[in-house]
């Protein structure tokens, strides 16, 4: 962003340009190391010395990283300024997601419910495509210069079925403004679809891993203790599911607070136990302690 002022990139042309060439020598380190341990995920189609890591190598986070250093190599062998491919180094900040959990659960939604959305602009560009047909044939003897083919009718479309309405170009005919109403109206629901399917779609997401979550203080909670393999284990899978400490406490709370209900003093050594799980069961009080002696 700073290379691009003239007067900043031109006053410290040289510092930009080894930081630039820092930044490659890191990245491509990075790279390696992450091709050479490639082997060493849980991922069984990475467990081959050779070919694991060439399909790690194909992976999107491995594309990526591969991606940002390439642009460099390139303007150097072929010699000519491609600061075109200068534009792939925003790549990098991709490479980040990877650390976000937030962002992982973006990216497992849009996987989930990519053949919906797709489904959903499908027919949104078949009404783009055929609004700007309709419009073409009313507006295009009014307005020979605006519409003067289908494909030049399609920015219109696209601008007015996403409600922007840049203004630059407006039918001025009866037939192609009430084309226009009906496209406006119709696109109000139909631009908002992919956005409802993937509010959706978080909201599942969101439930499964609290309920995941919540399995795991059950299963912890069994015996009534948390003990530290316990709390360690609900560390690892709350940093896995991406759940915030707030949330993470909140439902081991709720999970304290539920079999606090199913708690009785033992008439032997007036501990809090945690009463059999059966009604029917004649073996007395189960006595394992709980949290709550």
């Amino acid at each position: 962003m700073v290379e691009s002022m003239p007067g900043v990139y031109d006053a410290h042309k040289t510092l930009f340009d080894r930081f630039e060439i820092f930044s490659i020598i890191f990245f491509k380190i990075e790279y390696l190391f992450h091709v050479w341990s490639s082997v060493e995920s849980h991922n069984p189609r990475f467990k081959s010395s050779i070919k694991g890591r060439l399909r790690y190598m194909l992976t999107p986070l491995a594309l990526i990283d591969l991606i940002v250093i390439l642009p460099f190599y390139v303007s150097a062998l072929v010699g000519v300024d491609l600061r075109m491919l200068l534009a792939l180094r925003l790549l990098r900040v991709f490479r980040l997601t990877r650390y976000a959990k937030s962002m992982n659960m973006l990216l497992q939604v849009l996987r989930d419910e990519a053949p919906i959305i797709s489904s959903a602009l499908f027919v949104l560009l078949m009404l783009i495509s055929v609004a700007a047909s309709i419009t073409y044939l009313a507006e295009h003897e009014a307005q020979p210069e605006a519409f003067a083919s289908i494909p030049h009718a399609l920015w219109w479309a696209a601008v007015t079925m996403t409600t922007i309405g840049y203004g630059d170009v407006v039918p001025v005919t009866l037939i192609g403004r009430i084309c226009a109403a009906a496209i406006g109206i119709v696109s109000v629901g139909m631009v908002a679809l992919p956005a409802g399917i993937l509010a959706s779609g978080f909201n599942e997401a969101l439930h499964k891993r609290r309920k995941q979550y919540e399995d795991v203080v059950d299963t912890a909670l069994q015996d009534g203790v948390i003990d530290p393999n316990d709390h360690e284990q609900l560390r690892i899978v709350q940093e896995e599911l991406g759940l915030s400490a707030h949330e993470a406490a909140n439902m081991l709370k709720a999970g304290y607070r539920k079999i606090s209900t199913g708690t009785e003093i033992c008439g032997h050594c007036g501990k809090t136990v945690l009463r059999p799980k059966d009604p029917d069961d004649s073996g007395g009080t189960s006595h394992r302690v709980s949290k709550f002696d």
